[in-house]
């Protein structure tokens, strides 16, 4: 067996800031067109949020195989980032979910879909999918663990930046994660002194420089 280490890429202080800040305002700091994931890509239940680093691998379609192997292998604090090419079936449920929180994985991005709704979200364990389905799958095949894919369009490589919460999905190529925490801070910041503008009174019009368009 192939022990699963804790991984180190990312200070608590920086993953807690990526979480804080959220996808809407990383995604505008990012300046990164190709790091939001498809929109169809749901947390399983309302309000969950998390931020790890990526550990990325394929399923065949209908076969959950690669993931049973992922959780041997993934670093202690990943994020397992699963393609399925869109099938949807129930490729995680209660099982996996306890074997994953033993195995010290954070959290779920799923293309395809996942089961046992009521358990995941009881046990507060951030599972973002494609769908729900009951129907279950084999263990035959395992294309690939641990290699950099596609998923739904966006690159994603071992220790990129997953950050997930109610608005989406995203993954910060590792390259680009500091520079990205740094610039959402900035616009977190320019945001509030804004929020107090507006509630002394100001208009969005005003704070925005958009003036030209009030209407006489």
């Amino acid at each position: 067996m192939t022990m699963a280490t804790d991984i180190e890429r990312y200070s608590s202080e920086q993953l807690e800031l990526a979480r804080k800040l959220g996808t809407s305002t990383l995604f505008e700091a990012s300046g990164l067109t190709t790091c939001a994931t498809d929109i169809a890509i749901r947390p399983v239940w309302a309000g969950a949020s998390v931020a790890g680093p990526a550990y990325p691998l394929e399923c065949s379609p209908g076969d959950n195989l690669a993931i049973h192997i992922a959780l041997e292998k993934a670093p202690r604090g990943s994020i397992l980032v699963v393609s399925t090419g869109g099938y949807v079936a129930g490729y995680w449920g209660e099982v996996l979910t306890v074997a994953a929180e033993t195995a010290g994985v954070v959290g779920l991005v799923i293309d395809g879909g996942v089961r046992d709704i009521a358990a995941m979200t009881a046990r507060r364990f951030p599972v973002f999918t494609r769908g729900i389905a009951m129907r279950g799958t084999i263990k035959a095949h395992a294309p690939s663990v641990g290699k950099p894919i596609s998923f739904t369009g966006t690159p994603v490589a071992s220790g990129d930046l997953v950050v997930a919460d109610d608005d989406g999905v995203m993954v910060i190529p590792a390259a680009h994660v500091a520079m990205t925490l740094l610039n959402g801070e900035a616009r977190a910041n320019k945001e509030a002194v804004m929020m107090e503008a507006l509630k002394q009174g100001k208009s969005t019009l005003e704070l925005m420089g958009l003036t030209s368009w009030r209407q006489d």
